[in-house]
């Protein structure tokens, strides 16, 4: 079992920014893929990027390209968040995910095993 907790949620201004924060425990963090997918209300869950074991590579949705970006640290055993520049639209639940498969996060149909209780972002306008 891997235990996912998020924390950085919050009320920001558009245009500002965010950074989230995502533990783990339970299982060698170094060897799950990690995520990051939000649900706006109403919506349903997206991608919103991930990051591979090694934290060699990333991937992000074209809607968060060039304003987000996921990191890792394997020793605090915690993934990261930073978002820029932060849109109405961004305002979300937002998830962290894993798995030791990449493609259970990034692929069309993702179904990460491990799931994180969700944290709110509001951007206000």
């Amino acid at each position: 079992q891997v235990q996912l907790v998020e924390s950085g949620g919050g009320l920001v201004q558009a245009g500002g920014s965010q950074k989230l924060s995502c533990a783990a425990s339970g299982r060698t963090f170094s060897n799950f893929a990690m995520g990051w997918f939000r649900q706006a209300p109403g919506k349903e869950r997206e991608f919103v990027a991930a990051i591979n074991r090694y934290g060699t590579t990333t991937y992000y949705a074209d809607s968060v390209k060039g304003r987000f970006t996921i990191s890792r640290d394997n020793v605090k055993h915690t993934v990261y968040l930073q978002m820029n520049n932060l849109k109405s639209e961004d305002t979300a639940v937002y998830y962290c995910a894993a798995d030791t498969t990449i493609n259970e996060i990034i692929g069309v149909l993702p179904r990460p095993d491990y799931w994180g209780q969700g944290t709110q972002v509001t951007v206000s306008s």
